[in-house]
């Protein structure tokens, strides 16, 4: 990881994993999601989630700590 990226994940007491979580169990719980669905939209709004953070640490970059787009990756 270059000084400037952020970490790939977030913290355990982050306020929307909290909710990402909790929403997966109550649908669980629910009837609304077997644990399969539950796990699979916890994941999607997760990487989406973690994907906010990165392009804040460099707009220019396809994938988070990397070089800006359209530069030199050899």
């Amino acid at each position: 990881m270059t000084p400037n990226s952020s970490m790939p994940f977030p913290s355990p007491d982050n306020a929307v994993l909290r909710v990402l979580v909790g929403n997966a169990i109550a649908s669980v719980r629910s009837g609304e999601a077997s644990v399969e669905e539950a796990i699979l939209h916890a994941a999607v709004h997760g990487w989406y989630e973690g994907h906010i953070p990165g392009e804040d640490e460099c707009p220019g970059c396809d994938f988070r700590g990397g070089l800006p787009k359209n530069g030199n990756r050899g």
